[in-house]
């Protein structure tokens, strides 16, 4: 079809967009649309295109099989892949299975019918081509990056993902994971399978392995697979092990004189290919577009091999995306390459050497011309921001082109070259530069100061015209540079000072030709080839021709009715002097107009002619006119470009048709006919390529008609233009089949494509621009992106074409303006009777009826009228606001607010002209605003406006009903006196509201603000921890509420004591004198935690120094006592709020519950050190009765609670000798308490419970000495627990602990009690004891027996409740009822024998003195049993003492594990 072509550029960032079959036939993914290229050692021809894909091609393969290479597959990023005839160029079937963009497809190298595509989701498609069926796998949740089908196993595909995990699968058995091959940590670019279907070939030395140390002859059947990653590695796997095998780093190479920095992520695309046939080699791409052969079987420097190195400049210059190679029949084999420096080229893999480049091109063709002076020399300017000029004659480089790049940073779109210079080539962007380069050099170009507000549309070289032509004689030039860009304004340039400002030519032709009026905007010019006369064409369709050098009018041709697009003279070389004066324009209707102004420009006019006749109308094209070109080798034959999609050539005198040339995909934007062979033609377009094609070898002779025509008239209608002044708009929105879609119209020609770039190459054009400076995040889908990128970018532009109009303020009268055009005529008639006549026509009122339009163009009272009946309309259609505006408009504010008020649609703007009425009506509408502001909850809004009018109470209300508490506290403090008692409540009600949301501390602070501080502590102290009672309780302080900064600061101390902070606890109650006295508590509470500590360990978070151990055998009292007196000047001889007399009557208001087993040990020790407290005040204060009662109180705390052993250590610390009289040897204090029968039984019951826990001590210590005689022999049971409620006793109160600490005390003194033991034989306290035995033992019976009874009662129970409870019933009645039950004849008691029992007891306890009970003595029993066993083994004691225990024993001890216990002492 065409002869020689540059088509589009090969998409970037895909793992395999490009494949070649056996034929040497090329396939290319570009944009959506496929390329075909014949390849051969020395030569490549695009041969064709495949165009269906609606979007960017992601993926392209060859099937690779005899028979069946001429099949291929293609995947897009709309989820298609598609299958191809490239013999026809046709589709053959289309699949649909991949829900998202699909980045990688390969056709099986083993299985004819195999296609595998997997997509950026991570689903894999195999796709069966003889049956159309698909079968879809989701192997790994992770983005596909490349898939590769293995050569030697249909089933096997390996699949690479962003993350740089590569897959095995077996697609014949659902895609199940076969490896998993983890080694790459960046995104995986390529992978490829050794052509060898073992694994025996490859030598790796053992620093490259993992643990191999050399690859063996294969043990297992495997293939090796190559892959190339981000991360700057090729990695060799074994798939047999499933490992790698080898890994090679990139080698850093230098480049234009540096060497590459390892540390700079330079951008890379790493793609591998293993060449059929070449086991050992693998060629990889490299950091900036080198090729590396490697040599699996060498090491180091020596296992890689650059491309290209026997000349300079043949490599490519930036990364390289895919590689594919070919065996050809003349047994040459070649390597092909795409790259992001826009080539394609074709290597030999023999030589290493680059047999030929194919350049790319990657934007928009919008210009081309061939060079006057060079023959054959062709420039291009392309929408990638590079000029292309290529060298058409040279026979042995049939592509020798050279890009230039530097300075120019935009889309080229315009491009002249100098008439006379060569190499001068001139220049214009889409940003609205102008510049010019010397294409012969490798300088930059020099660039125009002056620069375009919008897009260059053309340049053209003439001669100087004023005031560039006043030079000096030799000083001015021979030639001018004139630009013309889209905002309408053509500037003339000194192209040898560019630095200098360009001249605006308007000036000039508004002096010479004496126009006033503003010039319509230009758009196109051109010099006729003899520099007399120039053409300037405009935006409104005339063409005006001007006489150089002062530009004076010579004629306007008033042909066309839209923009100039183009304008072309008829060259004035070897053809008729008639023909030299022909100008042929073309514009955005589709006609081409010819005009001969041979009469005009040998016989100028006097006053500027007006031509309305063309000379030869060439009619045939469906759409705007892009280019156009005379040919130089003929007489008046011309050749047109147009935006449906065709090139035409025209013989113009006959108005003929001759050759119509359908090639391209899409609209054509430029042409040129070639300079050297009369039958050639070159043309550029949307589709990013330019095509060189004959006159002579077309179908085609007429432009295409039918439904070109009819989309463009839909087009038409679904997209009315819109006329922007200056602006010409997008075109097509990127569809790529053929030019029908693309014939969209907009309100610009070759300047429309110009002016705003449609998306399909802003699509390839963003990619490049994002991808020039940093590395793409991710491979195609950096393009995918800047594809829906570039379409939501687009959808704004489309957006400001189509935007709607607003609503008109005078519907009806605008209507009356879009009747049959035969009325509007009429309408000018009418207005100017009215306007120029007395009597107007009969039926005729301006402003009402059928002339309610003519309302606006007569008087006033017409207009009233008219407004009227538009207020009207406006009403019924519910467009208040406009009825509003309209009011407004003819002076009647208030009936405008007053409307506005009834319908809600009072505003800011109808509130700033209401004082215009008078105070009262903006008074009034500002309340009703207020209110309306209010519905619609815009609160701070309406109390600001309230503000306006004064209506401050008003103001705070509504913000306060709202709970808006911040402004309107905030308001009322700005606006009011400081004692406001608004204020007050305010900040009342907020603090209660955040009280109940929770921010104790916020409204803490709003209650200091209103002055109740004391409301401010509680709040803060509903946190309860530590810090907020602290706080709460310095801020009752401050503030003076002294009893709740007490109370807060005993429940902040309390805690912190709880937790062994002691430090922060005394701290806490330090900032308070009254609180002394807990002071001293919390002290003798560290002391005890202390001395206890062997005991009880606890983690203490602080202590004091004092607390360290001081003197031995000193008592816990004497220890207490030195410490107050120096740290807290407590004394005997302290007076006043720190005498003992004065702290005891504080603290007996502290709490002290009953005892209980439930309490925490470190709140037992905290209670117990508080009966400690008093005890040592009551010494101070000389008060021995209630000294002795609270050391008692003390220990019982301990001892009740359960804590036998610590109990024990306590009764030690007291009274180290063991005495209770010897308060203390230091301060030498001895009891006395006789005459207080109180106090003695304390004393009594406290020097038994030491005695107790002395017995206690002296057998754990013979245990343990028994227990190292006999090597670890312990006595039987019965032999070491004298009774059950002994061993309860013994383990529960940890006896390990306390036995240790004791042996020491005992000092080996096993044959001794040392104390008088009689103490712990009190009958009384026995008899006592018994009978709270007895109580007890009845009110189990009696429990047992209430359960019994209500089992019974359980009968009218169903089943199921009775099973599931009886167990446990059963369970407890065991376990509660009497253990002697089978030893009592008389069980079958009664309920009221057992109750006449209780009452006995409980007679016989009440009758018991008082003391007995309240100062109870150790179980009487349990030391008989104890001190029995002792007298087994030592004579300590004595024969009378042993008969007072046998005969209590025998008296008191009646439970049977007692009479258990006592048979071997009693018989």
């Amino acid at each position: 079809m065409h002869e020689r072509s540059l088509p589009a550029s090969p998409n970037w960032y895909c793992s395999r967009c490009s494949d070649v079959n056996s034929s040497g036939l090329l396939g290319v993914g570009a944009k959506n649309i496929i390329y075909l290229i014949d390849v051969s050692a020395s030569s490549c021809r695009v041969a064709g295109e495949l165009v269906g894909h609606k979007g960017l091609v992601s993926g392209f393969a060859f099937c690779q099989h005899a028979g069946q290479s001429h099949i291929c597959v293609s995947s897009s990023n709309d989820g298609n892949v598609l299958f191809w005839d490239s013999d026809n160029k046709t589709l053959i079937r289309e699949h649909a299975a991949h829900q998202s963009p699909v980045s990688a497809v390969h056709w099986s190298p083993v299985d004819k019918n195999l296609v595998v595509s997997g997509d950026e989701k991570g689903i894999v498609v195999c796709h069966w081509y003889h049956t159309g069926d698909t079968a879809s796998f989701f192997p790994e949740p992770r983005t596909i990056f490349c898939l590769t089908c293995s050569p030697h196993t249909w089933s096997c595909v390996a699949v690479g993902y962003k993350d740089g995990m590569i897959v095995l699968i077996d697609v014949s058995k659902k895609g199940e994971v076969m490896h998993r091959l983890r080694g790459h940590d960046d995104e995986i670019h390529s992978l490829a399978w050794s052509p060898l279907a073992n694994e025996n070939t490859l030598y790796s030395r053992p620093e490259d392995t993992e643990a191999t140390n050399g690859i063996t002859a294969g043990e297992e059947k495997g293939c090796y697979l190559a892959s190339g990653s981000k991360d700057q590695t090729v990695r060799i796997w074994s798939t047999a092990k499933g490992k790698g095998v080898m890994t090679m780093k990139l080698p850093y190479l230098k480049k234009r004189g540096s060497a590459v920095d390892p540390g700079v992520k330079e951008r890379l695309w790493l793609n591998v290919h293993w060449p059929k046939g070449r086991a050992t080699q693998l060629v990889s791409s490299c950091f900036s577009g080198e090729l590396v052969m490697w040599d699996l079987t060498k090491t180091g420097k020596q296992r890689w091999t650059l491309f290209g190195t026997s000349s300079e400049g043949q490599n490519h210059s930036r990364i390289v995306f895919n590689m594919s190679s070919v065996h050809l029949q003349d047994d040459r084999e070649l390597l092909l390459s795409t790259s992001m420096d826009r080539d394609i080229k074709c290597w030999d893999l023999a030589s290493l050497d680059c047999c030929w480049t194919l350049p790319t091109l990657g934007g928009f063709v919008y210009a081309l011309t061939f060079s006057p002076v060079g023959a054959g020399c062709l420039a291009l300017g392309v929408g990638d921001n590079m000029i292309r000029v290529w060298n058409t004659l040279t026979t042995q480089n049939q592509y020798d082109t050279r890009s230039f790049w530097q300075g120019i940073k935009s889309k080229v779109t315009a491009l002249a070259w100098h008439p006379k210079r060569e190499g001068s080539l001139s220049f214009g962007t889409d940003d609205g530069k102008v510049g010019v380069y010397d294409v012969f050099s490798n300088k930059p170009p020099q660039i125009s100061s002056s620069y375009h507000r919008k897009t260059v549309y053309t340049l053209a070289w003439g001669p100087p015209v004023p005031p560039m032509s006043f030079g000096a004689a030799g000083g001015k030039p021979s030639y001018s540079l004139y630009s013309c860009a889209g905002e309408g304004v053509i500037l003339q340039h000194d192209p040898s000072k560019l630095s200098g400002e360009a001249s605006d030519i308007d000036r000039l032709i508004k002096d010479t030709n004496n126009i006033k009026h503003k010039l319509s905007p230009h758009t196109d010019l051109s010099w006729k080839p003899d520099g007399k006369v120039v053409a300037i064409g405009n935006e409104d369709g005339c063409i005006d021709v001007y006489e150089a050098p002062s530009l004076k009018l010579l004629c306007s041709i008033q042909q066309h009715h839209k923009i100039i697009n183009t304008l072309r003279w008829h060259h004035d070389h070897s053809s008729p002097t008639e023909l030299h004066c022909l100008l042929a324009s073309g514009s955005s209707n589709a006609v081409v107009y010819v005009h001969d102004l041979r009469s005009v420009i040998e016989n100028p006019p006097e006053s500027p002619a007006m031509l309305t006749e063309p000379y030869r109308r060439l009619c045939g094209h469906t759409a705007k006119i892009t280019g156009m070109a005379w040919s130089p080798h003929h007489d008046a034959r011309l050749v047109t470009v147009s935006y449906d999609g065709t090139a035409q050539v025209w013989d113009v005198l006959q108005e003929a048709p001759v050759s119509n040339y359908r090639g391209h995909v899409g609209y054509l934007l430029c042409v040129d006919w070639s300079p050297v062979d009369p039958d050639v033609i070159w043309t550029g377009g949307k589709d990013f390529t330019l095509q060189e094609w004959r006159v002579s070898k077309q179908e085609f002779t007429n432009p295409p008609k039918g439904k070109k025509m009819l989309d463009l008239k839909e087009k038409m209608k679904a997209n009315p233009k819109q006329k922007k002044k200056n602006k010409k708009a997008a075109g097509a929105t990127g569809a790529p089949p053929p030019p029908e879609t693309n014939g969209q119209p907009v309100t610009g020609g070759e300047k429309a494509a110009t002016g705003q770039e449609p998306s399909d190459e802003d699509e390839e054009d963003e990619v490049s621009s994002t991808n020039s400076s940093l590395p793409p995040s991710g491979t195609f889908e950096t393009q995918r992106k800047s594809s829906t990128a570039a379409k939501s970018k687009d959808k704004p532009d489309l957006n400001l074409l189509k935007r709607k109009k607003p609503r008109s303020m005078l519907p009806i009268s605008t209507s009356m303006d879009h009747r049959p055009k035969e009325e509007l005529l009429q309408d000018c008639i009418t207005l100017a009777s009215v306007k120029h006549s007395d009597a107007p026509p009969a039926g005729c009122v301006p402003g009402q009826g059928q002339h309610i339009h003519l309302g606006l163009f007569s008087d006033r009272q017409a207009l009233y009228r008219m407004f009227e009946a538009e207020e009207e309309s406006h009403v019924e259609a519910g467009h208040f606001e406009s009825v509003v505006y309209l009011r407004l408009w003819s002076g009647d504010l208030e009936g405008a607010l007053q409307l506005a008020t009834e319908k809600g649609e009072l505003n800011d703007h109808l509130l700033s002209v209401a004082p215009m009425a008078g105070f009262e009506v903006w008074n009034r509408t500002v309340e009703a605003f207020v209110k309306q502001l209010c519905l619609q909850e815009q609160y701070l809004k309406a109390a600001s406006h309230l503000l306006s009018i004064n209506k401050l109470y008003e103001a705070v209300d509504l913000l306060r009903s709202h709970k808006l508490y911040r402004e309107a506290i905030a308001l009322v403090k700005a606006r009011l006196p400081a004692d406001e008692p608004v204020l007050k409540e305010l900040y009342t009600c907020w603090a209660s509201t955040l009280e109940k949301d929770g921010h104790f501390s916020a409204a803490a602070k709003c209650y200091v603000a209103a002055g109740a501080s004391f409301d401010a502590a509680k709040v803060i102290a509903r946190k309860n921890d530590v810090s907020s009672l602290r706080t709460a309780a310095s801020l009752a302080r401050i503030s003076g509420e002294v009893m709740l900064a007490q109370s807060l600061a005993m429940r902040c101390a309390k805690d912190l004591a709880a937790a062994q902070d002691w430090v922060g606890a005394q701290e806490v109650l330090s900032s308070q004198e009254s609180l002394l006295v807990h002071r001293l508590h919390l002290c003798v509470a560290e002391l005890l935690s202390v001395m206890l500590a062997e005991v009880v360990p606890q983690s203490c978070i602080s202590s004091h120094p004092w607390t360290s151990p001081g003197e031995q055998h000193v008592s816990i009292q004497d220890r207490v006592r030195d410490v107050w007196e120096e740290q807290f000047g407590v004394s005997l001889k302290s007076a006043g709020h720190r005498s003992a007399r004065a702290l005891l009557q504080e603290l007996k208001s502290a709490e002290s519950p009953t005892p209980t087993a439930n309490v925490p040990l470190r709140q037992v020790l905290l209670y117990s050190s508080l009966h400690l407290t008093r005890s040592v005040l009551s010494w101070l204060s000389d008060d021995d009765g209630q000294l002795i009662k609270e050391l008692w109180q003390a220990v019982t705390w301990l001892r009740d609670a359960g804590h036998f052993s610590v109990s024990a250590e306590l009764c030690r610390l007291l009274f180290p000798e063991g005495d209770v009289t010897v308060c203390s040897r230091k301060h030498l204090k001895t009891l006395h308490h006789t005459e207080e029968e109180e106090a003695k039984a304390a004393a009594d019951s406290l020097q038994a419970f030491v005695h107790l826990h002395r017995l206690y001590e002296r057998w754990w210590s013979r245990s343990a000495y028994n227990q190292k005689v006999q090597n670890g022999c312990s006595p039987s049971a019965a032999d070491s627990s004298p009774g059950d409620e002994t061993k309860d006793k013994v383990v529960n109160g940890g006896s390990s602990e306390s036995g240790q600490s004791s042996i020491c005390s005992a000092n080996g003194r096993f044959g001794e009690l040392g104390f008088d033991a009689s103490l712990l034989l009190s009958e009384p306290h026995a008899a006592c004891q018994a009978t709270q035995r007895s109580v007890r033992e009845i009110q189990e019976r009696l429990a047992a027996m209430v359960l019994k009874h209500g089992r019974a009662q359980g009968g009218q129970l169903d089943t199921g409740e009775k099973q599931a409870d009886s167990p446990a019933a059963g369970e407890s009645s065991d376990s509660q009822g009497p253990s002697d039950a089978g030893q009592r004849p008389d069980d079958q008691e009664t309920l009221l024998s057992l109750s006449v029992k209780m009452s006995d007891y409980q007679k016989q306890l009440a009758d018991l003195p008082e003391t007995i009970k309240m100062y109870p003595h150790p179980d009487v029993v349990e030391c008989c049993l104890v001190l029995l066993h002792f007298s087994k083994s030592t004579p300590s004691v004595s024969e009378s003492l042993q008969q007072e225990t046998k005969h209590l024993l025998r008296k008191y001890g009646t439970s049977p594990s007692v009479l258990k216990a006592s048979q071997r002492f009693l018989t």
